[in-house]
């Protein structure tokens, strides 16, 4: 699938905000809230800023994108700009976000993180202190142990000296930054906030950033996003692999089950605005093809099947989850591997391609077309004990 292009009453919208700002403003205003929306949503990340500022309540837009839809115009605009955007996103909006893009793989990504809490420090210290207080303490804390030296005054010992060129807020913790050169600007920031208006939080992540091993606290962490990335539609690592990639026997690959029940998909809330797939008579893929002729609810269930299946995709893959590009490649991608599997079934057992729609899951469908290419996902941390991935 194509990236977005600007829509054309979005282009008309910005044309005019370069001729008459405020007429421009009462367009976008005289739109429904819904409608609005839609029209950021499906505009390409990187001119959504433009549509957002044209806003006459932007803290009343902004929390109705979907938690992907907010990741991906937050990343458009560029981080270092988006602050008054994250300043109107709702806490879970930024969870979501930090799920989606501050993670590489199944480990918290550093370098996204700290792109991510400079932004929040940007956006003010009412927007920092409510997602620091709605993130995982455990993200929090392997954060300060990436970036700072954190020591504690041992208790009654009043010839203690700290150790060179420390800071403290309150004479108990002392920490500086690990590397000389790093930039600590934005967490110097987030502990001032936590000291003046949550010393609890603040006494429990620099206790976390002293005493907490790495290992432990990233299984936890891990374990907390895998949770709510579940509730957004994106399995678990290791379950999409297997569901996806699994080897299938030559005489396994052409089974079909006897009931018409892969279309018993209902629908979930979606992390992004609902895409146009392009389901035709004409279609490239052949998936796309015998969905146009599936009845209205069967298309329904197939939309939120395939959805699903691209979502599985872009986990078992490894695509990055919080980039806009990352969506149309892995429905195109398992729109072309289903339509392979499918194809061959169709050829095999003479069913038509609509009947086995109905029959065999379109993750079944991906499953073979992978397998008659030989296909394999990235293996990299996936094997469990002894090597074995369970794949093969």
């Amino acid at each position: 699938m194509a990236l977005p292009s600007l829509p054309t009453q979005a282009r008309r919208l910005l044309e005019l905000a370069q001729e008459d700002r405020a007429a421009a403003r009462d367009a976008f205003a005289a739109l429904p809230d819904d409608a609005q929306v839609e029209l950021v949503c499906t505009s390409p990340a990187a001119r959504r800023g433009e549509l957002l500022d044209l806003a006459r309540a932007p803290e009343k837009l902004i929390p109705r994108l979907p938690e992907a839809e907010l990741c991906f115009t937050v990343k458009g605009i560029g981080l270092e700009a988006a602050g008054w955007v994250l300043e109107h996103a709702t806490s879970e909006q930024i969870v979501a976000a930090l799920d989606l893009d501050g993670w590489d793989g199944d480990r918290p990504d550093g370098a996204a993180l700290d792109g991510w809490l400079a932004a929040l420090t940007q956006a003010g210290d009412a927007t920092l202190l409510r997602s620091v207080r709605a993130l995982d303490p455990e993200v929090v804390v392997l954060e300060l142990r990436r970036r700072l030296q954190v020591w504690l005054k041992p208790a009654g010992d009043e010839d203690w000296v700290p150790p060179e060129q420390t800071r403290t807020l309150e004479g108990q913790f002392f920490w500086r930054a690990r590397h000389e050169s790093d930039d600590v600007a934005a967490l110097d920031r987030l502990l001032r906030v936590l000291i003046a208006e949550d010393y609890w939080l603040y006494f429990r992540l620099m206790q976390g950033a002293i005493w907490e091993l790495d290992s432990e606290t990233e299984v936890w962490a891990r374990r907390w996003r895998v949770g709510r990335l579940e509730d957004l539609g994106f399995p678990e690592r290791s379950e999409a692999t297997l569901a996806l990639y699994s080897h299938l026997p030559p005489e396994e690959i052409a089974r079909v089950p006897e009931e018409a029940r892969a279309l018993d998909t209902e629908a979930w809330r979606l992390p992004v605005w609902q895409p146009r797939l392009p389901v035709a008579p004409d279609a490239r893929h052949a998936v796309f093809r015998a969905a146009a002729r599936l009845p209205g609810e069967d298309r329904a269930a197939f939309f939120y099947a395939l959805l699903g299946l691209a979502n599985a995709v872009a986990v078992a893959d490894q695509l990055p989850l919080g980039d806009a590009e990352s969506l149309p490649r892995t429905i195109e991608r398992a729109a072309e591997r289903a339509s392979d599997g499918l194809d061959h079934l169709a050829s095999v057992t003479g069913l038509g391609a609509e009947e086995l729609l109905r029959r065999v899951p379109l993750i079944r469908l991906f499953r073979v077309g992978v397998n008659l290419r030989g296909e394999k996902p990235p293996m990299d941390d996936l094997e469990g004990p002894g090597g074995d991935s369970g794949l093969a």
